[in-house]
């Protein structure tokens, strides 16, 4: 067996046991990875990384990943290894889309945030609405999630809801 081969067999095992060690902390909520799923966990983080061209050292992100949204009300013991899966690709798909200008804090904060309150646990919309309006702001210079952290940023560029409060307040003083 080849050095490099070597070391991304132990690295692998090493995901697979961090994800694993997870289920200490998900298992109050009524999730649990099997071994299976945690392995097919660390495949997917291998192809999700090779896919966007990017390196990761340490644990990685599934252990943060699964902290962060083992508490969510939209994800249930039979969606749980596909949402993380998904929540994975989607994180490091915009981890290249922001340029890597947010931390990983950030943009799990931003995710979860938008998943509970704006998507209601809609990976889809997450993806193609939420984070690509986040990522166009990011690219075009937009700051201001430092000072937040990730937090309250979707409202700020809503600008959907934003169009149709004002539309419906300028409605409801018409009537008036």
């Amino acid at each position: 067996m080849e050095g490099k081969e070597w070391m991304t067999l132990i690295s692998e095992q090493n995901q697979v046991q961090a994800v694993a060690r997870m289920n200490q902390r998900t298992e109050k909520f009524g999730l649990v990875l099997t071994e299976e799923e945690a392995q097919q966990l660390v495949s997917l983080r291998r192809a999700n990384l090779q896919e966007q061209q990017r390196v990761e050292f340490g644990e990685g992100i599934l252990p943060k990943l699964i902290d962060r949204f083992c508490d969510s009300p939209y994800i249930d013991r039979n969606n749980y290894a596909h949402m993380i899966a998904r929540l994975q690709e989607i994180f490091y798909l915009y981890k290249n889309e922001m340029l890597d200008e947010i931390t990983d804090d950030e943009l799990l904060e931003f995710m979860r945030e938008q998943f509970d309150t704006v998507c209601f646990g809609d990976l889809d919309y997450l993806e193609e609405t939420c984070l690509d309006i986040f990522a166009q702001a990011i690219r075009a210079g937009y700051r201001g999630y430092q000072e937040t952290e990730g937090r309250g940023e979707f409202q700020k560029m809503d600008i959907v809801r934003r169009w149709d409060r004002e539309v419906f307040l300028q409605a409801l003083n018409d009537l008036m």
